[in-house]
């Protein structure tokens, strides 16, 4: 195959070597018979589709990292190994998006300078692993970890608009070496059939927007308030989970709500603890190494005052953020100790914020009683009923009689024969729709969503109208005075016809120029092969 102007000899043997493998010369003799065949197109779709499965999978990556922590925890739970697997699929993904990515537009580079693509066999072997790799972590994540299949789905009202752009540009550059493909290769049913294709992506692509909904397309006047901060267990990235501290961080964090979890001692003192055990958040295995896979509610009151519930902090990292602590705040973490439900309503009163909080676990025999201390506890204290948000739904009416002034709140939906009206509910972000946010709203229903930590998130949410969020990241969230972006419609749609345009017009161009210049080469051709016939005649003769 003829070299085509632009590419010279040198680049056409550094393009062929990583793809095929081979030191192969620019010198026809040495390249006489290779050919790109029907076999070696196909692996170069593989190798497109390949592309564009670890690409989705780099997307889905990204989008879990809002929940990454909990997964983390989850396995600590299970293995009572602490490790931060983001570093993992970080790596990993990003190993595999650029393996992929490189191969490709070597292919491209390839094609447009007239080379065969011959890839070589230890390239397919490894695009086999990484397409059943990238299959085995979908596959995973469907079984373990199924909601993120909705937080995708989500994830889409924010980059929605911005994916349609990126999307339109890359298959618009992909013009070039398929007209290049097109005017080189002599199957004309391969070249209408690819052809056909193109056509019928580009003509979906351009039409996409139709199907594109994001809560903030919307004019400026028309967005809602920013969500109140909820702080998860107060402010786990600058703080130990669960203690005073954590609290006092979070109203730093200017949070309106701390929520927490809390368990009953043996003895029937309540206290905050999210795990049933107290290995995670604790050094309970030092202290009491025998009894340390028991219940946090088979310890008394006195046996938990014992244990650090701080230094664990500093040695696992649970956050990035751990890092940069000052030596101050690293000080006051070693010396964190469990806190009774007493002391952190006290703290919460003198801070003038709420605190909401469940009651685990649920299932214990003993459970009324833990309702009875938990709520003598806070009627004792002192603080405004109206201050605490009740979670638990096991004795919920007696709750209501013995202290009518405390907030409840749901962790459902309304019922359609809903015998009172709902004034609060605190579910998962991935349970409500941007609809169903709007239409509570409407109805006066105050709708808290957890957990959201990263800002694109907290943007849809914020343009849904959610009355507030619980995070991890208050720190990040109180400094954002706007969504990450915020199109009025006329806008997008004038961004819209544009990109379309200027898509268009480029792929036009690409195949009008490319047309252009093989009809050149063609004359040139034909002389060569014409002189090439004579000489062969002459040496016959």
């Amino acid at each position: 195959m003829a070299d085509p102007p632009g590419c010279c000899a040198a680049c056409a043997t550094c393009l062929l070597c990583p793809y095929s493998c081979q030191w192969i010369t620019a010198k026809k003799e040495k390249r006489k018979g290779l050919r790109t065949t029907k076999c070696d197109c196909s692996w170069f779709l593989f190798l497109f589709c390949v592309f564009l499965f670890t690409l989705v999978w780099l997307y889905f990556a990204i989008i879990i990292l809002n929940d990454l922590h909990n997964f983390n925890e989850f396995i600590f739970k299970e293995k009572k190994l602490w490790f931060d697997w983001s570093l993992v699929l970080l790596i990993a993904t990003a190993v595999l998006i650029t393996y992929s990515s490189a191969l490709l537009v070597l292919a491209l580079c390839l094609q447009l300078c007239g080379q065969p693509l011959k890839l070589h066999w230890l390239h397919k072997i490894l695009l086999i692993l990484t397409a059943l790799v990238v299959a085995a972590a979908f596959t995973g994540l469907g079984i373990k970890w199924a909601e993120e299949w909705r937080s995708a789905q989500i994830s889409l009202q924010a980059t929605g608009p911005f994916l349609h752009i990126g999307v339109v540009g890359g298959m618009t550059l992909l013009a070039w070496p398929l007209a290049s493909f097109f005017y080189h290769t002599h199957n004309t049913g391969l070249k209408v059939f690819l052809l056909l294709m193109y056509c019928t992506v580009m003509i979906a692509l351009y039409l996409a927007p139709l199907g594109i909904t994001s809560p903030c397309i919307m004019e400026e006047n028309q967005l809602p308030p920013k969500p109140a901060l909820v702080g998860h267990r107060g402010a786990p990235m600058l703080a130990p989970e669960n203690t005073l501290m954590s609290l006092h961080k979070a109203v730093d964090c200017d949070v309106q709500v701390f929520e927490t979890d809390i368990m009953v001692s043996a003895d029937g003192v309540p206290f905050l603890m999210h795990d049933e055990e107290l290995t995670r958040t604790t050094n309970v295995q030092a202290v009491f190494p025998e009894r340390a896979a028991l219940n946090s509610t088979a310890f008394n009151w006195t046996d938990l005052q014992q244990l650090d519930a701080g230094s664990w902090f500093l040695e696992r990292k649970p956050f990035h953020t751990v890092e940069s602590l000052s030596d101050d705040d690293r000080y006051q973490a070693t010396k964190q100790r469990i806190p009774s439900l007493g002391q952190a309503l006290e703290a919460a009163k003198q801070s003038n914020i709420s605190i909401m909080f469940d009651l685990r676990p649920e299932n214990h025999s003993d459970y009324q009683n833990f309702v009875n201390a938990t709520l003598g506890v806070i009627l004792q204290s002192g603080i405004p009923l109206q201050q605490v948000l009740w979670l638990p739904d096991g004795f919920r009416e007696q709750v209501k009689q013995q202290a009518p002034g405390v907030q409840q709140v749901y962790g459902r939906k309304r019922l359609q024969n809903e015998k009172e009206p709902l004034l609060h509910v605190n579910l998962p972000y991935q349970d409500m729709s941007s609809e169903e946010i709007r239409q509570y709203r409407q109805d006066n229903i105050s709708v808290n969503l957890y957990v959201v930590n990263k800002p694109w998130l907290f943007s849809v949410l914020w343009c849904s109208g959610v009355s507030s969020v619980t995070t991890n990241a208050c720190q990040v969230l109180k400094e954002m005075k706007h969504p990450i972006w915020l199109l009025p419609s006329s806008t997008y749609l004038m961004i819209w016809i544009v990109v379309d345009c200027v898509s268009f017009l480029t792929i036009l161009w690409a195949f009008l120029l490319l047309k252009k210049c093989s009809h050149r080469r063609r004359p040139a051709e034909s002389e060569t092969d014409v002189l090439l016939t004579k000489i062969n005649s002459l040496m016959q003769e």
